[in-house]
């Protein structure tokens, strides 16, 4: 499998609980040992502000953690999308515009970023782990779009990503939450 690295994988209904029930994951790295990313579209009930304060002003609403996944949530790690090609001082690009943020480094300048988010914990997986999950059809691996880490209703966003697709992808943006209910 070629590297998922800046790319997202969407939950596909076979994963039916759990912390990655319905989830967007945006790809941080991915090669032979392993694969690393975040969950986008979980926000947590704690401000930014309440832990961070000098980035809460920084931080595209909601102005709240993310729950980045089920691994080491009691660290934070912060993305963020340039506007430009250049990243300010503390900022490592991971894919594209795409880069992690030095937390106890600067506050970027206004201007320098057009979007932050802070998440608590992240997600991993063992050398092969995430490959076997996309062959027993867990996950499908979707180009991701800048907005995707910046949504203002990141709730939908699972979703709103699976509409934008071509065939019959679209339709599972209508799965219910519970088979049942259908």
């Amino acid at each position: 499998m070629d590297s998922l690295r800046g790319r997202l994988i969407v939950a596909t209904p076979a994963i039916d609980s759990g912390p990655f029930w319905r989830s967007v994951v945006f790809m941080l790295d991915h090669d032979q040992d392993g694969a690393l990313g975040v969950i986008v579209n979980r926000p947590l009930q704690s401000d930014v502000e309440d832990v961070l304060p000098d980035w809460a002003d920084h931080v595209n609403a909601p102005v709240c953690l993310f729950e980045g996944g089920p691994i080491a949530m009691d660290s934070a790690l912060a993305l963020g999308v340039l506007r430009g090609e250049e990243g300010p001082t503390g900022w490592r690009r991971m894919a594209g515009r795409v880069g992690l943020v030095d937390l106890d480094g600067p506050v970027p300048g206004s201007g320098e970023l057009a979007g932050l988010r802070v998440f608590a914990g992240y997600a991993g997986w063992s050398p092969g782990q995430l490959e076997e999950e996309v062959e027993e059809g867990s996950w499908i691996t979707l180009e991701a779009e800048y907005s995707d880490l910046t949504s203002p209703q990141p709730e939908n966003l699972w979703s709103e990503v699976l509409r934008r697709q071509t065939g019959d992808l679209r339709f599972w943006a209508t799965y219910p939450d519970d088979p049942n209910w259908n």
